[in-house]
Formats: C-alpha cells, structure tokens, sequence
C-alpha cells in the first residue's frame, strides 16, 4: 500500500496543529457606567479602592462574566445579582494578576436558602451557598438573600458568597482543607495550621469573637476568617494581628490598609 507523498502530509499536519492550537475567544465586555454605578453603591470594596485599582476591578469582573455562565433558578436575574456574584469572586483574588477560577464553570442563583437535595420550597432549609462536588463538581450554589445581605449594612462580619469563592480558591490545590497550597508557601504552611488550631481552641473556649462556625473544620474556619477579613478588616487587624497578617500574605492584598 503505497503511503502518502510527505508534501501532502505537511498542510494535513498543520491544519490539524492549528485545530488543537486555536483556543475559542470569548468577547470580552467592558462593564458600563451603570454597572460601576451600582458597584460605587453596593460594593464597599470596590468602592474603597482608588481609581486606578477600580479599573482593575471592573476588568476582574468582566472576566469573570466572559468565563463563569449564572444561571437563575426559580427568580428574575437582576444586574445587581450578577455584579455582586462576580465581586465575590473577584474580591478574594483581586491581589494576584491573572487568576481564574478553573474549577468553576456555572453558578446557579436560588431565591433563598436550600437543603442538601437542592429543594428551595418546604421542609427544612438552612443551606445559604455551597460549591458542588461529585456530579454537580464545576458549579456553586449561592442563595440570593444570602447574596444580597452579605453586602448590606447589617451583614457585619458575614459575606456567604465570599465565603463559597474561597473554599473554591482552597479546592484549587485539589483539597479543601483550609490549607490554600497554591497561595501559600510551604514554609508557612505548619504555622498556619497551628494557628488556625490554637483560634479553634479560643472559640470553644469563648474567647473570640470568630463565628463559631469556624469549629466545623479547617476549611470553613479558613472560609470564616476570610469573611471577617474581607467585610471587617480594621477590626480583624486590631483583635486579631497576627490572624490579619497570615491572611494578608495568602490573598496578597491588605485590605485594612
């Protein structure tokens, strides 16, 4: 059987190596003045930053839409839901350039807290977020009362949907343990398990003003702190310096100022 002449195989070969190089773009697009308007009013971050790093943060978030599909269950999506969705997101990352969250690929958006068989009407409900593992692996849950109460006033030291990105950011390394391996160097890895333990103690102990939700296990204390981190930095810094400090060195970014 004769073989092909190897002056065929040469545009053969190199159609097929572009196939496998050509990568699908997805348009990008810039948030609009509307859009920053509602970031200025809802998003205390964002609005704290200043004009150059608010730019940064608006492309974050466009990113974010060009790569992340949000999907209503049950409600109307607003603008407001998805730009506080994607300001979770970016908030905990914000301090390294080119993050993306690799293990995501959707969110779904329910009208209110769910139980563990993902049912948001009757029976018990307490769920408020989580990110999905086995056959629902790529996506998160998040709760829109939860979503929206987080950026309130009266959320204080709680923000579920950022809690839910950072177990995301925890998972990158391949476990949720509350040990984030891709943000933190190995060298600090004992003394950050340390502290997270020696803090456990003092909230069982009811001396911290930590969520005791934190008990749970590392990776919800990680998740906690970083709530508190993010919603109340000030305050975290003043109880809690060296906690503040850790934190400061895994998000990169130092939000008290």
């Amino acid at each position: 059987m004769n073989s092909l002449p190897f002056a065929y195989l040469i545009p053969i070969f190199l159609i097929a190596l572009y196939l496998i190089l050509k990568k699908k773009k997805v348009a990008i697009e810039p948030l609009t003045d509307v859009d920053k308007k509602i970031l200025d009013d809802y998003v205390s971050y964002y609005h704290n930053l200043d004009s150059t790093d608010k730019i940064r943060f608006e492309e974050k978030v466009a990113t974010f839409f060009s790569t992340v599909k949000i999907e209503p269950v049950g409600l109307e999506m607003t603008t407001l839901d998805e730009l506080l969705i994607a300001s979770s997101a970016v908030i905990p990352i914000f301090g390294f350039d080119d993050w993306q969250y690799k293990n995501l690929t959707s969110v779904l958006l329910y009208p209110d807290t769910f139980n563990k068989d993902f049912q948001f009407e009757g029976g018990e409900r307490n769920i408020m977020g989580m990110v999905g593992t086995g056959y629902m692996n790529g996506q998160m849950i998040l709760s829109r009362s939860a979503l929206r109460h987080g950026f309130s006033k009266s959320a204080g030291k709680e923000n579920t949907a950022i809690h839910e990105f950072v177990h995301l950011l925890d998972k990158s390394d391949g476990a949720t343990d509350g040990i984030p391996e891709n943000l933190l160097a190995h060298e600090y890895t004992l003394p950050w398990i340390k502290m997270m333990h020696e803090e456990m103690e003092k909230i069982e102990d009811n001396k911290s003003d930590i969520n005791p939700y934190a008990l749970t296990n590392q990776a919800e204390f990680f998740a906690v702190v970083s709530e508190y981190f993010f919603e109340k930095p000030e305050l975290l810094k003043d109880k809690h310096p060296e906690l503040y400090f850790q934190l400061s060195r895994i998000f990169a970014q130092q939000p008290a100022g």
